[in-house]
């Protein structure tokens, strides 16, 4: 099942102390867990894309897997692919990515904010 725009939204804000912004305008909305963008859903409305973070490796394995994953544009690409949400994409791999993002992003965090928030450091792709 391909997810939308709010599906993808509503499961970004439903992972443990995820905020929303618009800090880059009104055609991109970011998600963040302390201060930190773990995702980016583009509202262009041609394409709707979410780029989110990924194990270097693991980033260029699933390009050649998935046509519809790619280097996310205006992202470092080694860290960075973007996923087409119209495209071919299930809501178990979306989903899976976005976790994969987060938990990306919660390791670099200091060990003194995962241990204070250990539901934070138990999300898991």
């Amino acid at each position: 099942m391909v997810m939308n725009v709010e599906e993808v939204r509503e499961y970004c804000l439903s992972l443990p102390m995820v905020t929303e912004d618009m800090a880059f305008g009104e055609e991109h909305l970011l998600f963040r867990i302390n201060g930190k963008i773990f995702a980016c859903l583009a509202l262009d409305g041609e394409e709707d894309y979410l780029a989110v973070k990924c194990d270097p490796d693991y980033a260029l394995d699933l390009r050649d897997r998935y046509d519809d994953i790619e280097g996310a544009f205006h992202w470092n690409k080694k860290y960075w692919n973007q996923l087409r949400l119209r495209g071919n994409l299930g809501s178990s791999i979306i989903c899976g990515l976005i976790r994969h993002s987060y938990s990306e992003v919660v390791k670099k965090m200091p060990k003194k904010f995962r241990d204070a928030h250990p539901d934070v450091a138990t999300i898991r792709e």
